[in-house]
This record gives C-alpha cells, sequence and structure tokens, in this order.
C-alpha cells in the first residue's frame, strides 16, 4: 500500500511497530538457537498469517493455535506444520480436524482418555492417523494431567486405541502471570521445565519416549536459560509485548510494537480527557490469572494520564491538571494484553518510522471454535 501518515487514519486504529516486531522476533529465535530447542510460536497474539509466515522465515519450526478454526486459518496460508494446544473432543471439530490432516502436519493436545477415544474413533474411521501430545499440569490448574505416573497411566491407556501416535508431551506454566516478582517468573520458568523432564524420564521408563518435551509462555521464556530435555518452546505474545508484560518486568516500553491510536473526544474537567476508544477497542482485561493491573487499562504514552475507566465507545482518562491534551488530540496507548485488543480489530496498521506503510487483514480474529 502507499504510504500514509499516521494522521490520515480513522481512529481508533491498531498499530503495529515492524521495526519492534522484528526486534523482538528474532531476539527469541536467536535465544531458541542458543539453547538448541525449535520454537513454535503461538499464533493467538496477532492472528495474521503474514506474521505467521515472517516467524517461519525467521526459523520457527511450525506455529502453535489453540482452536481448529486457527489452525484452518493458518493452513490455508500455506502453513504447514501446526500444534493445536487444546483439547478437541465435539464431532464436528474432530471431522474438521481429520480433513485438515490430509493437507498438512497436524497434532494436538490430549489429557484424557475420553478425549482420545473420541479423536481415534474419527481418525480410524477415515483410515488416518494423528499424533498427540499430553497436556501436562504444571501449576495452572487449568487442563492436563499432573506430571509423572498420571501422564504415564494417561499414555498406557491411550496406547490401545488405533490411529493415535504420541508425538511429546507440553504444558503451560500461565500460572507466572500472576507473579509478583521478576525472580517469581524465573522461579516458575525453573519449575515448568523441571515438572516435564521428570514426566519424560517417567516415559522412558515405562518404555516410550516423548519426542517432543514443549514448554512456553512469554514470561518463563524471556528468562529461560535452557533445561536438558526440554526441546520446543511455544511464547506467544513476545512478538508484541504489552503492558501486563511490562508488570511483569519481562519487557520495557520499546519493546512493545502494539499500541491503539485514538482521539480525544471530550475533556470535560482539567483533570479528565474521553477517547474515541472504549473496552470495543482496549478490552476490559485488567490482568490474567489473577494479577490485575493497577494503573487502568493501558499506558498511555508520553502524557501524564491514565486510562482509568472504559464504557463500551468511550475510553475515560484521568490526568495531571496540567497536562496539554485538547479535543481533538490524538493519544498512543500500549494495551495491557495484546492478544485480547487484537481480537477486537479486523485490521491492523504495520507502521515504519512515523507511516503506515502495510495494513494487515487479522484473518484469524474471531476464531474460536
Amino acid at each position: 500500500m502507499t504510504a500514509v501518515n499516521l494522521d490520515t487514519l480513522d481512529t481508533p486504529a491498531l498499530l503495529i511497530d515492524l521495526d519492534i516486531v522484528r526486534r523482538n522476533l528474532e531476539g527469541m529465535q536467536k535465544s531458541a538457537d542458543k539453547y538448541g530447542v525449535a520454537l513454535r510460536p503461538h499464533i493467538k497474539t496477532h492472528k495474521i498469517p503474514e506474521l505467521a509466515h515472517l516467524q517461519m522465515r525467521l526459523g520457527a519450526t511450525g506455529v502453535t493455535v489453540a482452536k481448529v478454526s486457527e489452525a484452518e486459518v493458518m493452513a490455508e496460508a500455506g502453513i504447514k506444520d501446526i500444534f493445536i494446544a487444546n483439547q478437541v473432543v465435539s464431532e464436528q471439530k474432530l471431522d474438521r480436524l481429520a480433513a485438515l490432516s490430509k493437507k498438512v502436519n497436524i497434532s494436538v493436545g490430549l489429557d484424557s482418555i475420553t478425549a482420545a477415544e473420541k479423536l481415534s474413533a474419527i481418525f480410524a474411521a477415515s483410515g488416518l492417523t494423528i499424533e498427540y501430545l499430553i497436556e501436562i499440569n504444571s501449576g495452572l490448574n487449568r487442563c492436563g494431567v499432573l506430571p509423572g505416573r498420571d501422564a504415564v497411566e494417561l499414555y498406557q491407556a491411550i496406547n490401545v486405541l488405533p490411529s493415535l501416535r504420541l508425538k511429546g508431551i507440553f504444558t503451560h506454566a500461565g500460572q507466572v502471570y500472576g507473579a509478583g516478582s521478576l525472580a517469581e517468573v524465573m522461579e516458575v520458568s525453573r519449575h515448568e521445565s523441571k515438572i516435564m523432564v521428570e514426566t519424560a524420564r517417567a516415559l522412558d521408563q515405562a518404555g516410550t519416549f516423548a519426542e517432543i518435551v514443549s514448554v512456553g509462555s512469554t514470561p518463563t521464556m524471556k528468562v529461560w536459560q535452557g533445561y536438558e530435555r526440554v526441546n520446543e518452546i511455544r511464547p506467544g505474545n513476545y512478538i508484541f509485548h504489552d503492558a501486563i508484560q511490562i508488570s511483569l518486568g519481562v519487557a520495557t516500553v520499546e519493546e512493545c510494537a502494539l499500541s491503539i491510536v485514538a482521539t480525544v473526544i471530550s475533556r470535560p474537567a482539567r483533570e479528565r480527557a474521553v477517547i474515541d476508544g472504549g473496552s470495543k477497542a482496549f478490552s476490559s482485561d485488567r490482568g490474567a490469572h489473577g494479577k490485575e493491573m493497577a494503573a487502568g487499562f493501558g499506558i498511555v504514552l508520553g502524557k501524564k494520564a491514565t486510562l482509568a475507566r472504559l464504557s463500551e465507545e468511550h475510553g475515560i482518562m484521568i490526568l495531571d491538571p496540567d497536562e496539554d491534551i485538547e479535543i481533538g488530540d490524538r493519544v498512543r496507548i500500549i494495551p495491557n494484553h495484546a492478544c485480547a485488543v487484537v481480537n477486537l480489530f479486523d485490521r491492523a496498521y504495520g507502521i515504519s518510522n512515523g507511516e503506515v506503510v502495510e495494513e494487515f487483514y487479522i484473518a484469524a480474529r474471531g476464531k474460536s471454535q
């Protein structure tokens, strides 16, 4: 597209600083290469096939998705190696998964014999085989079996089913988002890898081998220093970062590639201004897994202001009374949670040197099935 100045964009608009994206991607890939592990980034953060292809060109071995519909988008865009890091149990989704497996190399998560039986039935009836990874609960207490013996027992139960092949084990230590310090982030990261290696060894002793031992979240991977036997990492948010990553101490404002530009539509009081973006642009996310952000709904760049309240179409900023903000001015704000915010927009604008240089259609936006 023809380069245009930011001032010509209608607001609220989602901006992606492509220079920062490049540095973030190269930094994580360099870390993966240093420790000799595969990087399989989660695309739920950006949801944009062009950015997935950039990750692949820089060295990623494949992508991670959360939903069958996300996998379909990535496959249609030419991504050939996809892991669905989730449980797929409904017949409709399993039929789509089987169809998808004929086109791309796809694997899926499992944490129960019930889900495995459903998966096996569909694939056996189709004359197909699918690889699976057992999900391990490393402390988030969401999906996943307990490490060690429980994982071994699940594998032994699944192993008698046709059309399923164990590929490995995976986990997501999402409890790290409740960490109160960088030291706590580092401890969660060590714990995540430690229990995965212990589980891999338990599977060895049971007579099988976990080819893939996969860990990952952006905070735990930003402090990770390698761990024997772990051979795959799956961060997602690192491509953009956000205010939550800053609060955890694993990113800086300068590493945040995603922002929203909004217009001041009212200044009804010296200490208050209103912008044209509310919860439909910023989401109402104030944190994840037990930790709530202390300073509103994002970081207002270059102003003594806090985005303190949201309604659907309005964002209310609390200001220093002497702050120079007038009706019609534009502000840029780093959101709390980049992944949730991207899902609210149809398009994002790639910027470089203060100009819009690319327009992205967010193809996996709203793909929740």
